[in-house]
């Protein structure tokens, strides 16, 4: 099973497509509670050179609620990542991660219903990216 869906954007810019998205996440309930510079990280603490890959830990407070008041644990996979990669000067990857393949390890059935509900509306966002 994949444990994420993705698309790729051409033509637009790194940080417009980071817009788009955090856009597309507010339409669905979902705000950016961590953002993770992976490039800049990288130089900093290791001194090696990597492309634009930012890490965006998105959250929609009412899943997360009822998440957390069904499985205690359940923290331990919050927030949904979604992932913005600089392929090319052209093409930008976003995935984001499949709430159904996160919850396969977990066995509590309010939680598998929960994550198809998650995993539709990231889909939708990842889906309305252009």
């Amino acid at each position: 099973m994949q444990y994420y869906f993705n698309k790729f954007i051409k033509e637009k810019s790194f940080e417009e497509v980071i817009q788009s998205i955090e856009s597309e996440l507010k339409q669905e309930g979902f705000g950016v509670l961590t953002e993770i510079d992976v490039k800049a990280t990288l130089k900093k603490k290791i001194d090696v050179d990597f492309k634009k890959y930012k890490i965006l830990g998105a959250c929609n407070p009412h899943f997360a609620y009822k998440a957390l008041q069904s499985e205690e644990h359940i923290g331990v996979f919050l927030p949904c990542n979604v992932i913005v990669i600089e392929q090319d000067s052209k093409t930008i990857e976003v995935a984001a991660v499949d709430p159904i393949a996160s919850m396969q390890s977990v066995e509590n059935k309010e939680l598998h219903s929960l994550a198809s509900e998650v995993q539709n509306k990231l889909k939708s966002v990842i889906e309305n990216l252009n």
